[in-house]
Parts: structure tokens; C-alpha cells; sequence
């Protein structure tokens, strides 16, 4: 057996929600490399034009649709177009998401359920959008993208810790319901990632040294270092080829060591 065919995404149509920047881009650019056909959504015209143009710089045929993924009816419509368009969707990620960093006391109902939407109805409403024409197919991959607040607290976070703890259960349950049907249904869950959005978190202060969070996370991690994009490739490709077809309901954190220490001990 050629073992690295099991790793192979040829012929395979991925649909990466969010894939415009960031972790999206990356795991769908990982995806390409690995023969994958690449399609993207993003809630803007303007974000799914810039995602085209980055896709291009990168030799990346792919194509983009705009669409609100917590909206039922537009992502039918996205769906039925990219099966006329492009083909049967194959992969499914579940990467687009929002963060409100407001105390609980502080943050509005609206707020919570803003994020709830977003962060853990959408990835319902995209899965079982997908699910019928896996079915049909005889094979099916589901990548919810989770998070280390799937499984611990942090202080501002409430709505976003709530919706990815529900999008872990979630997760077990497609894994559960559709299993039989061929369909894996697992999560990704980074840690912290050096990306546009955090690079304030990073930034040296005026005398020199790191922002307070970014000597917290170097502390925090065994790796001392921030993960980035590509960190996630390697595990999002095995995800979704042939090679985990017996790993289903599982949640792969790839987050430094972050979940598996308690920390240094004061000096």
C-alpha cells in the first residue's frame, strides 16, 4: 500500500466557510496543494474578491461565493450553485467565526446569541446542508474548527467559550448520526495563531518587551512560541483525506501543548 496516496485530496471538491484570510486560507491553500478543488465563502463581496485575488498569488483556481452562513435560505442557494458550478461538496470546513471579548455582566443578550450564531448555529445549518449530497456520494468529511475554549474558561469570552463547547458536542453528534453513512465528522482546534488579527497582541512595547498577553501565551505554551497558519495544514489534511476514515468525533488540538500543562511553577 503507498501510504502518502491515503493523504491525497485529488479529485475531491472542499468548501472552506470564512476561507478569505487566516486559518481558512491556509487550510484551503493546504487543501489545493494536496489536490483538492477549492471553494470559499465570505459575507462580503469585497472579502470573496480579496480571497480570490490571494488564492491567485498562490496559483489557486478557486472560486468564491458571497453568502451569510447563518442564514438557511442563501446557504441552500449557495450549495445548489456550487453542485451546478463545481460539483458534490466532499469536504466541508466549518471555519467561519466571531470573538466578542466583553465581560459576561457587561455583554447584552444580542451580543451572546450574535456569537452563538455565528459560531455554532452556522456550522448546523452548513452541515446538514452538505450532509444529504454525501450521502449520496457514499463519503462525506466535516471539519468543524473548535478551539481551546471547547474545552476551558477565560475571562471576556463567555459567548464564544458557550459556542465552541456546543460545536464539540455537535461534532460528536454528526459523528454519531452519520457515521454510517461514510461521513467522519471530526474538529481542529488551534491554539493561539499569529495572524493579522493578533498581531496587536504581539507587538514589542515602547520599552522593548512583549505585550503582557503575548509573555502570557509564550508561558503558557510548551512550545514558547505562537502557532501559525501552517501549523494547521498537516493535521486539517489528514482530517479530511482517506487516512482518517476511522477517526470520527474527535477533536485534534493543535495548540502547542497548551491543554496539556499546568504551567510553570513560581520561582
Amino acid at each position: 500500500m503507498d501510504i502518502m496516496s491515503r493523504f491525497s485530496l485529488e479529485g475531491k471538491i472542499a468548501l472552506v466557510t470564512g476561507g478569505s484570510y487566516g486559518i481558512g486560507f491556509a487550510i484551503a491553500s493546504a487543501y489545493a496543494a494536496a489536490g483538492a478543488r477549492i471553494v470559499f465563502n465570505d459575507i462580503k463581496q469585497e472579502a470573496v474578491d480579496k480571497g480570490l485575488e490571494s488564492y491567485r498569488a498562490q496559483g489557486i483556481d478557486a472560486k468564491g461565493y458571497v453568502c451569510d452562513v447563518t442564514n438557511e435560505e442563501q446557504v441552500k442557494e449557495m450549495i445548489d450553485r456550487i453542485e451546478e458550478e463545481v460539483g458534490v461538496i466532499d469536504i466541508l470546513v466549518n471555519n467561519a467565526g466571531i470573538i466578542k471579548r466583553i465581560p459576561m455582566c457587561e455583554m447584552t443578550a444580542a451580543e451572546f446569541r450574535q456569537v452563538i450564531d455565528v459560531d455554532l448555529n452556522a456550522p448546523f445549518i452548513m452541515s446538514k446542508a452538505v450532509i444529504p449530497g454525501m450521502i449520496k456520494k457514499g463519503h462525506g468529511k466535516i471539519i468543524n474548527i473548535c478551539s481551546m475554549m471547547s474545552e476551558l474558561g477565560r475571562e471576556t469570552v463567555s459567548a464564544y467559550a458557550a459556542a465552541k463547547g456546543g460545536l464539540k458536542m455537535l461534532t460528536k453528534n454528526i459523528a454519531s448520526e452519520y457515521g454510517e453513512f461514510n461521513i467522519q465528522c471530526n474538529g481542529l482546534g488551534p491554539g493561539y495563531i499569529a495572524t493579522p488579527q493578533t498581531a496587536p497582541l504581539r507587538e514589542l512595547q515602547a520599552d522593548g518587551s512583549r505585550h503582557p498577553f503575548d509573555q502570557f501565551i509564550i508561558a503558557k505554551t510548551p512550545a514558547a512560541r505562537w502557532g501559525e497558519p501552517e501549523d494547521l495544514m498537516g493535521p486539517a489534511v489528514f482530517l479530511a483525506s482517506e487516512a482518517s476514515n476511522f477517526v470520527n468525533g474527535h477533536v485534534l488540538y493543535v495548540d502547542g501543548g497548551i491543554l496539556a500543562y499546568i504551567g510553570k511553577q513560581p520561582k
